[in-house]
């Protein structure tokens, strides 16, 4: 997949900022590029660990809500925590949980199953919590969308909630309503994720018993921080520096094993770490089970039970895994016909698992660069799963799509919905449609952006170092990524369990530079042979008491030379060396990039962006088909036209051909 990039340009108030800073130029940039245009946001956002955590008393209603949980403690009224099943609402029960506790209140939790009662407050729950004998009970991560729910249980229990996702024009009726995003909320971060609110809530309570500043239990505040993707700026940014100092020195028992069942133990945490290796494992819970196993995990206080329930939810994980790869595959094979012309993935499944079409919608994104909903089946209604790409608003399309659907929830790059399984056809024509009136042609190539072009021998240690001021990295603070054109690795081989990933030398004859492509092995024998363009991020690789630079890479693509489209006339010498390749099943057994390297070698050099685009054009037209281990010529049946070709009709509709 082509990639546009879009490079940055080196201003004279990047430089400015830079001197004033006393960092390398690059850094002064990046930072000028992200909104930092002043010394003292700069300093802060480089050094939050120097800057101090909010007035949680800022926040409407914090004062109220906390003294009517100390009330509750010194009664000793029964207190729950009701959270959602991720891994956000999993670390905001057990840190709003365990602090409670600690100041000496009757404290339990309740998460709801999120294939029974589905996501936010259910109204049986809270009667059965109140039957229970329960006096205050607390939401964490959810609550704000359910205003009839908490006004039918008037009288029943007093109810806070705390929430940071937004609220609708008219509150829940609730004794207090924690929530950053309340329009008369003065409260200056508003990107907290639900634990970070829960985080402020426990401050304000240790604030009124104690008179302490609270600055604990951080580690277990930056893991929900970094799973649920909120904005790593202000607040969010000084929890999880902090945080992951605290996971890789000294984490409680919960994450402890978390890292240990992830092989991770003696690294340094960063939020890669948390987000691909230890958020999964606890999100796993709720996706295939329950969310209760991970609270009970993080909650942990003895270390053979956490080693216990660690291993259980790597298990769980595992089984997630093979789930997800199952339905993505199934998908897939669902696409079949996909070519340049389809605006937008609409699949269905009959038993998929709701738990896991979310990761499998974000799969297909990734793959085509489509907007993509997975459906799966349940009972009379299918419930959906929506991933966008730029330019579309996932929620307004759903909103266009609104006579086709029963419900529907989201925001601009994710959303759910539930529509009627008789409504599946006319809901996949209505959202391709609203897709195509809202989407041109270049909205489907994906966009890079590039801080500068530098080669990667350019590097130094210290200027790399310099680099990692800029973590930790997420939403809102991305990692910086680099750009070098024409670059021909001097070797590549590819790594790892079944030659999965790729390593390449990508420097001087002076200066060796390593470059690690993840799940790209297979361009192995490939990208020594044609020039590309690399997209990368330097970091510094510590081996045997040595460090070196070396590139992280983000992408791959063919250098300008090398994207030459295939015209009619190379179309037709293509054809010929396809047939010439056949074997006596009529089958030609090799995959593009071995045609790629046969063809050059016997005809002249031409891309692998070449070849592949010559296979999608004759598979288009019927004149090919794909098979396990190659694929195999068809005949063509009469005249065949070009432009029937989607993927020749958009290049030379891009081209203004036509």
């Amino acid at each position: 997949m082509l990639k546009e990039w879009i490079v940055r340009a080196e201003t004279a108030e990047g430089a400015s900022l830079a001197r004033e800073l006393g960092t390398a130029p690059i850094i002064g940039q990046i930072l000028w590029n992200r909104g930092l245009q002043s010394a003292e946001e700069a300093r802060a956002f480089l050094h939050p660990e120097d800057e101090p955590f909010h007035d949680p008393f800022l926040m409407m209603d914090m004062e109220r809500a906390a003294r009517r949980i100390i009330q509750a403690i010194h009664a000793g009224e029964q207190i729950v925590v009701y959270g959602d099943y991720d891994v956000d609402g999993m670390t905001s029960t057990t840190l709003l949980m365990k602090n409670i506790r600690a100041l000496g209140g009757m404290v339990s939790y309740y998460i709801p199953n999120r294939f029974t009662e589905g996501y936010g407050l259910n109204g049986a729950a809270l009667r059965q919590i109140a039957a229970d004998g329960c006096g205050l009970l607390v939401t964490v991560d959810c609550g704000i969308s359910s205003v009839d729910i908490v006004a039918q249980m008037d009288g029943a229990m007093d109810i806070i909630i705390t929430d940071h996702h937004l609220p609708g024009s008219v509150l829940p009726p609730a004794y207090a309503v924690i929530n950053p995003h309340r329009a008369d909320c003065p409260y200056p971060d508003k990107d907290l994720a639900g634990v970070g609110v829960a985080f402020k809530l426990v401050q304000a309570l240790w604030q009124i018993e104690e008179e302490r500043l609270y600055a604990d239990d951080l580690d277990i505040a930056a893991l929900g921080t970094v799973a649920d993707l909120v904005p790593l700026v202000g607040e969010n940014r000084k929890i999880v520096q902090l945080g992951l100092a605290r996971m890789t020195e000294c984490p409680c028992l919960g994450i402890a094993a978390l890292i240990r069942v992830s092989g991770c133990e003696g690294k340094a945490i960063n939020t890669g770490i948390v987000g691909f290796q230890l958020a999964p494992r606890l999100n796993a819970a709720g996706r295939i089970e329950t969310a209760r196993r991970g609270v009970e995990l993080l909650s942990a206080e003895d270390v053979h039970e956490a080693d216990h329930i660690a291993v259980e939810l790597n298990a769980l994980n595992t089984e997630r895994r093979d789930l997800e790869q199952d339905i993505l595959t199934e998908a897939e094979s669902m696409l079949g016909g996909f070519t340049p012309d389809v605006p937008a993935i609409v699949v269905a499944g009959e038993d998929w698992n709701a738990g896991v079409i979310g990761i499998v919608a974000s799969r297909l994104v990734e793959k085509y660069y489509r907007p993509s909903i997975v459906l799966t089946r349940q009972g009379d209604v299918y419930k959906g799963s929506c991933r966008s790409i730029a330019g579309l608003h996932m929620y307004d399309a759903l909103a266009a799509c609104r006579d086709t659907l029963i419900q529907f929830g989201g925001h601009a790059m994710a959303a759910g919905l539930t529509l009627e399984c008789n409504r599946v056809e006319d809901f996949r024509r209505a959202f391709a449609n609203y897709v195509n009136t809202q989407l041109k042609i270049e909205d489907y190539t994906p966009k890079i952006p590039i801080e500068a072009l530098v080669a990667p021998a350019d590097w130094t240690l210290p200027m790399v170092e310099e680099i990692a001021l800029l973590e930790p990295y997420g939403m809102g603070n991305p990692r910086p990524i680099f750009g070098v054109r024409d670059l021909r690795p001097r070797t590549a081989a590819a790594i790892g369990a079944e030659g999965k990933h790729l390593r390449m030398e990508v420097g001087t004859r002076d200066k060796r530079v390593a470059a690690l492509y993840w799940n790209y092995g297979e361009l192995a024998e490939l990208v020594t042979e044609e020039a590309g363009d690399l997209a990368y991020t330097p970091s510094i690789n510590e081996w045997q008491g040595m460090r070196s630079v070396q590139c992280m890479v983000d992408s791959i693509m063919p250098a300008v030379q090398e994207r030459v489209f295939p015209d009619r006339t190379l179309l037709k010498t293509i054809y010929a060396f396809l047939k010439g390749c056949t074997d006596a099943d009529g089958g030609i057994p090799y995959g593009a990039v071995a045609l790629t390297q046969h063809f050059s070698r016997r005809m002249g050099h031409i891309s692998h962006y070449t070849m592949d685009c010559a296979l999608c054009i004759f598979r288009e037209l019927g004149m090919l088909t794909q098979e396990e281990d190659g694929w195999r010529l068809i005949p063509p049946q009469g005249k065949l036209e070009l432009m029937d070709a989607p993927t020749f009709r958009r290049h030379a509709e891009r081209k203004g051909d036509i």
